[in-house]
């Protein structure tokens, strides 16, 4: 049975097929490695995940199923992607609660620890800086996201807004080109962050920055992954329009 990602009113029986879907290591690790807003290949999954690409198709299949996942045709090929902003906040939430929830010292067993160098780069490069779907996230997302609340851009008084200095410094800074946006998705969205286990700036606020960040080479992709690297044109910019020293 399909899940309904929008529906408030979920029975137990949807919370405990959503829960079943995430509750394999192989999906899991799909769904983290999709947190990064592209479309991958059943083959380039099953790389990333260390498995078979007909054992990634089934559980791909599974995933498109619950509604977590969606898939892209492109002639003969398939793509899949999450299925939108409500499946990577979930999957992001989840993740920022199993480090709150993981077990210390003697109760239970341990997370372990990367098992190579690359691993141990890759999970330095993540917690830095990464994309969360389509915002930003790790420690450039949530400086970012403390500039814009030291500059009174945005406003944790009643909940997360965007104030109007906030919402005229985003016309400023997209010159117009998609501000405001044309979304049904909230402005502003807190979206607490895995690795900071502080929150950082979502909805089609955070989604437009990071729009922004990428195509005017703020920042730059690391390879396959999600992580993002800042550039010293997006050190300096960042410096100009929020004050924000990153050096």
């Amino acid at each position: 049975m399909m899940v309904d990602m929008t529906d408030t009113a979920a029975t137990g029986t949807d919370l405990a097929g959503l829960a079943g879907l995430l509750a394999d290591r192989t999906r899991a690790t799909v769904c983290l490695a999709l947190m990064d807003g592209r479309a991958w290949t059943a083959t380039e999954l099953a790389r990333h995940a260390g498995v078979a690409p007909s054992t990634a198709t089934e559980h791909l299949n599974l995933l498109v199923a619950g509604g977590l996942l969606t898939d892209v045709r492109q002639g003969r090929h398939r793509y899949v992607r999450l299925a939108g902003t409500p499946a990577a906040e979930l999957v992001e939430r989840l993740a920022a609660a199993a480090g709150e929830l993981a077990p210390a010292d003697g109760g239970g067993a341990e997370r372990p620890a990367p098992s190579s160098l690359t691993a141990v780069h890759r999970r330095h490069a993540l917690a830095a800086a990464r994309t969360c779907y389509d915002h930003l996230a790790g420690r450039l997302g949530v400086a970012v996201t403390d500039a814009l609340t030291a500059r009174g851009y945005l406003s944790w008084d009643r909940g997360l807004t965007l104030t109007d200095d906030g919402d005229a410094w985003f016309a400023v800074l997209l010159d117009g080109a998609s501000w405001p946006p044309a979304s049904r998705r909230p402005v502003v969205r807190s979206c607490l962050d895995w690795t900071e286990r502080r929150p950082h700036l979502g909805g089609a606020a955070g989604a437009a920055l990071c729009t922004h960040a990428v195509e005017a080479s703020w920042v730059v992709r690391a390879g396959r992954t999600r992580a993002l690297r800042l550039t010293d044109a997006g050190r300096s910019a960042l410096r100009d329009v929020l004050g924000l020293d990153l050096t």
